[in-house]
């Protein structure tokens, strides 16, 4: 029986991606674990039959859209689609598992110090610059509504509102115009549009275009979640931010950008409010005619699930937990043999990004993400699908002399739950031009904070904690059960605050809790 893919394998390929699909089995040392060639001759045969039945099924759902420029955009958005299904049938198959063996940590060239920078902060390059945030995301896992960047972290302001006001104190500094360029998704695209006109007057140039809108894969049959194009949001997803270059591509904004003199992206999440422009990493970028930048830092021991730099064959790569077999799962973890972790701010040469982009050579690895859609009717179950993602950090195999550089932690103060929203909010920082700076006369990193379930929503944060505590001379504190803190309190050292079940703590207006523990149950009683 042979174990050649079949013709239909490959007329299921569109002729632009078949290099693509050819290029992709030996991207990671095939594992066969012995499999008989009449296994083999199944799978090739089960993948052609699913890939070939999505691709009717996509065909299907263009037909469903009427209006052709729009047929046409969504016909591109399904080929790209179908080429990543198609990679991920291939990658199941395969059993495409990185060889451990291979995977040594970075080479002394592939990370640089960022203290071995030139400080020079040379403003020659600003006029190449502009600054991307990934701006898909929703408020939700912190219990708010519409995009996340919305929320407000300080003295009244946003994520967006404090990304403006940086880069348009840079434009005025130096008498530049660095135009600031969100990508949303279908979830933020509207609420976005609506609340960037408040930046109108400002001395800011502000695009936006919209990530990839995927459908979701049934798990069961393979097929897509959605029916028709127009169907219920909750079958489609954004496919994550891997998909920037594609979708910068097909916008119209990277040749907007590039029309403009603009050769060099700056890239971060909206939630990272330590991801300024910095000249210092600007400079060393088109010095070295780096194509592709990815800021590292040191990991901690609250890091260890972070992606890390890795060397594989002489490349720099990156790996996330996600692709690690289980039985490494603690040596990924170790801060010895991988000591730094990304930071997702990237920065990429943009003529770069429009060459692997049209020579269809992005084969970032893929991670499949289990989700289910809630069942229409009660007593239905929930329906079992696959987000098939991929991150921008995987793309730094794709580009030439790209590297990785180490940078300070303040670099990375990312705000995903209350814990970090206190931190932000304290008198740990202050705001300068939109930029938080940290206290100089603060010892070491920034204190470890650990807010239990009662403080998952912003709401009951703010509720709960409607004055922030003073805790320049915090090393740790966690809050678990229902807590409250009054106002004017100082925490220094190592501070547990527990509640137990059905009790309630009140911690007095003006305590200072100095390496303690609480625990039980104390009232504070109006009278």
């Amino acid at each position: 029986m042979a174990s050649a893919p079949s013709a239909q394998t490959k007329s299921a390929v569109p002729s632009h991606l078949k290099n693509a699909a050819v290029a992709n089995g030996s991207d990671f040392q095939d594992k066969h674990h012995g499999k008989t060639q009449s296994h083999v001759a199944f799978e090739n045969t089960s993948t052609s039959v699913a890939a070939s039945q999505m691709r009717n099924a996509l065909n299907d759902l263009a037909d469903t859209v009427t209006e052709p420029s729009e047929k046409k955009r969504f016909e591109t958005e399904m080929d790209n689609f179908f080429s990543l299904f198609r990679r991920y049938l291939n990658d199941k198959a395969k059993s495409n598992e990185i060889d451990w063996n291979r995977i040594a940590p970075p080479k002394p060239e592939q990370v640089v110090e960022y203290n071995s920078l030139a400080n020079t902060e040379s403003v020659d390059f600003l006029s190449k610059l502009a600054v991307l945030k990934l701006n898909g995301g929703l408020g939700t896992s912190m219990g708010c509504v519409g995009p996340k960047s919305v929320i407000e972290v300080r003295d009244g302001m946003s994520f967006l509102d404090l990304s403006v006001r940086q880069i348009e104190f840079l434009n005025r500094t130096y008498d530049v115009n660095v135009p600031m360029v969100l990508m949303n998704s279908f979830n933020t695209d509207k609420d976005t549009a609506n609340i960037i006109k408040k930046y109108e007057g400002h001395n800011i140039d502000i695009m936006t275009f919209n990530q990839s809108k995927y459908p979701r894969v049934l798990k069961d049959s393979l097929l897509p979640a959605p029916k028709s194009a127009d169907s219920q949001i909750s079958d489609w997803y954004p496919p994550g931010h891997g998909d920037v270059f594609e979708s910068l591509y097909n916008s119209g904004i990277l040749d907007k950008l590039l029309d403009r003199g603009i050769e060099i992206l700056f890239l971060s999440n909206a939630d990272n409010l330590g991801a300024v422009v910095d000249l210092n990493i600007l400079q060393h970028m088109v010095e070295t005619r780096a194509e592709y930048i990815m800021e590292l830092t040191d990991k901690t021991k609250a890091d260890v699930k972070g992606g890390t730099i890795i060397d594989y064959e002489g490349q720099a790569r990156l790996l996330e937990i996600a692709q690690v077999p289980k039985q490494y799962v603690n040596e990924f973890k170790s801060i010895k043999k991988f000591k730094y972790f990304n930071t997702n701010n990237v920065w990429m040469n943009l003529r770069a990004v429009k060459r692997v982009v049209e020579n269809n050579e992005l084969l970032m690895e893929i991670i499949p993400n289990g989700k289910s859609i809630p069942a229409d009717k009660k007593g239905e179950t929930d329906v079992s699908v696959v987000q098939l993602e991929t991150a921008v950090g995987a793309a730094i195999k794709h580009f030439k002399n790209a590297h990785g550089v180490n940078v300070p932690r303040r670099r990375f103060l990312p705000v995903k739950t209350c814990s970090d929203l206190m931190l932000v909010k304290s008198d740990l920082y202050t705001l300068k031009h939109g930029q938080l700076m940290i206290d100089p006369s603060r010892f070491g990193p920034a204190p470890l904070i650990k807010l239990g379930s009662d403080f998952k929503k912003v709401s009951q944060f703010q509720s709960r904690i409607p004055s922030i505590p003073k805790i320049l001379e915090l090393d740790h504190l966690t809050i678990t059960g229902a807590v409250n803190l009054g106002r004017g309190v100082v925490l220094k050292g190592t501070v547990i605050i527990v509640a137990s079940e059905g009790n309630t703590i009140d911690v007095p207006p003006g305590s200072v809790l100095e390496n303690v523990v609480v625990q039980g149950s104390l009232r504070l009683l109006e009278h």
